[in-house]
């Protein structure tokens, strides 16, 4: 029976993979983060492990004993990655070096990194992105993925650490802060609840590859049950979305009209990303999917009880 860690596995994306592993008959699973506010997955069997990641002795203590480790923390967004690109290297850079040693160290047989598709390819005028394109991220955040990336191959060549980056592209959905400055799709939700403008970047026409994050869930639990036998898996929906695509999606799930403001879009913003997931749907799939409106009522139905 393996065992299966899931580094911040109290998160957004975290605490819907566990929901999806303990799906997953005969799997043992641990998740590794700070639960100052609680639990937030519903699976039961689960071990909270207390810990911070930028502890060496708790991540340490974290890994041992488990076969395979799926790392899903981030200490930042694009947004602080941004503001402040030394904390990206201080912090989630700095971390995951030592993650990939400890489970060196701890003879762990499989690493799990979620990466990020929907920055990590850039801007390259495609209309949808290959495992196998150039990766040119125009981005602090971005570039911090790919960093990760990079030492992840380090740690696979030099010591056989088993490793795969999921490049996801973006997901949204339920258990998704609509109070940080990440996750373009609540955070409209929040403002549709309150009554406020919603601020669109551009003329709307930026566009994103969108996954509801209970898909992204069902994805990696089936990967990680198979076995991934790659380095790399693009994990989205496959399809473009513009924001006006979220704005008009919004009006016909709330019915409402919100007013919009328009924006300059920042000049280290990509404007369409789009990935190739042929690669993870032959290997594992076909997946059914979410679509955009089922997605965000609901998560719309979530930010409505909790009334954010």
């Amino acid at each position: 029976m393996p065992k299966i860690l899931v580094v911040g596995g109290n998160g957004f994306l975290g605490s819907h993979l566990v929901d999806a592993l303990a799906r997953n008959e005969g799997t043992s699973i641990r998740a590794f983060d700070m639960f100052g506010s609680g639990t937030h997955w519903n699976a039961t069997g689960v071990e909270a492990f207390d810990g911070n990641f930028l502890n060496h002795d708790d991540v340490s203590r974290a890994v041992t004993g488990v076969d395979i480790v799926v790392h899903m923390l981030s200490t930042t967004d694009p947004a602080t990655a941004e503001n402040d690109p030394t904390l990206d290297v201080r912090t989630n850079i700095q971390g995951s070096i030592d993650l990939f040693q400890a489970c060196v160290d701890a003879g762990v047989k499989h690493v799990y990194f979620a990466s990020s598709g929907g920055t990590i390819y850039g801007d390259q005028d495609k209309v949808s992105y290959h495992e196998g394109d150039p990766t040119l991220p125009v981005s602090p955040y971005g570039i911090g993925k790919l960093t990760i990336e990079n030492y992840m191959r380090f740690f696979a060549r030099k010591f056989a650490l088993k490793s795969t980056s999921l490049r996801i592209s973006n997901p949204y959905g339920t258990r998704q802060n609509p109070h940080k400055r990440q996750g373009i799709i609540p955070i409209f939700l929040r403002h549709v609840l309150g009554g406020e403008a919603l601020t669109v970047m551009g003329d709307g026409s930026m566009f994103r590859d969108y996954i509801y994050v209970g898909d992204f869930a069902s994805i990696v639990s089936t990967m990680i049950e198979r076995g991934a036998t790659r380095s790399i898996y693009n994990i989205g929906s496959g399809r473009g979305t513009s924001v006006n695509d979220i704005v008009a999606s919004i009006r016909r799930v709330t019915g409402t009209d919100p007013e919009i403001q328009y924006v300059p879009t920042p000049s280290t913003y990509v404007h369409g990303s789009v990935l190739n997931t042929e690669r993870v749907n032959r290997e594992f799939g076909p997946f059914e999917m979410t679509t955009l409106d089922q997605g965000i009522a609901k998560t719309w139905q979530e930010i409505q009880a909790h009334g954010y």
